[in-house]
């Protein structure tokens, strides 16, 4: 039989558990790093992006 997809591959294996908990554990390392991230940067920074659409002043029209 051909598998179909990843999910009939490792539900196959016999280290199926060992795969989703590593896969588990990126995902939460991932997210975790970026909502660090995330909320370690200063406010100046996201004032200044925010700001950005406004600031006009280097397009010419």
């Amino acid at each position: 039989m051909i598998p179909q997809s990843f999910k009939d591959i490792l539900s196959n294996s016999e280290n199926a558990g060992m795969y989703q908990s590593i896969a588990l554990l990126i995902f939460i390392v991932l997210f975790t790093g970026l909502a660090v991230y995330v909320f370690t940067r200063s406010k100046k920074h996201y004032d200044e992006e925010a700001a950005a659409p406004l600031n006009n002043d280097d397009i010419e029209i």
